[in-house]
């Protein structure tokens, strides 16, 4: 038994034990303090990732169609629907993604948008397909675990009366 102060402990563990645990508590608390930065940066990689690949598809609309009618082979869509649906997501869904509004909505909107494509290709390579995993990996983080503290949702949240 230690009396430090006006505190007594019983302690059956060695010091090492304690300062192991101490150490580990230290740690956690420092990773969950970085959880809100880290789904912000993982909201704004992927928000950049889609809009941007939007946006190529937007500026040769004739094209963006010649490949949706002949490269990417989507199921049960015409090309040119698909086409519209693909750009519309990849505009629209990053952009409520940063501003973390309907966060978990576009999040796994994106990650419809990122099967679909990995599905569509006939051929994709290795490469680009491990890329497409990690883009779905963090997709399906924020939308199991949400956007965080820093997101409009967030802040609405209690505004009208939720949780």
């Amino acid at each position: 038994m230690t009396t430090t102060g006006t505190s007594t402990t019983t302690s059956s563990q060695p010091a090492w034990v304690i300062r192991g645990l101490n150490a580990w508590c230290l740690l956690t608390r420092s990773l969950d303090a970085l959880q809100p930065l880290a789904a912000l940066l993982a909201r704004l990689y992927i928000a950049q990732v889609f809009f941007l690949s939007g946006l190529t598809k937007l500026r040769d609309w004739d094209t963006t169609v010649a490949l949706f009618t002949d490269e990417y082979k989507v199921p049960l869509l015409p090309p040119a629907a698909a086409a519209f649906m693909g750009t519309a997501g990849e505009l629209v869904l990053p952009v409520l993604l940063v501003l973390g509004l309907g966060g978990r909505f576009s999040a796994l909107g994106l990650f419809v948008v990122n099967a679909v494509a990995v599905i569509s290709l006939s051929e994709i390579a290795p490469a680009a397909l491990q890329q497409h995993v990690f883009w779905g990996s963090l997709l399906a983080g924020l939308a199991i675990y949400g956007l965080g503290p820093w997101s409009l949702d967030r802040w609405l949240a209690p505004r009208f009366g939720r949780n």
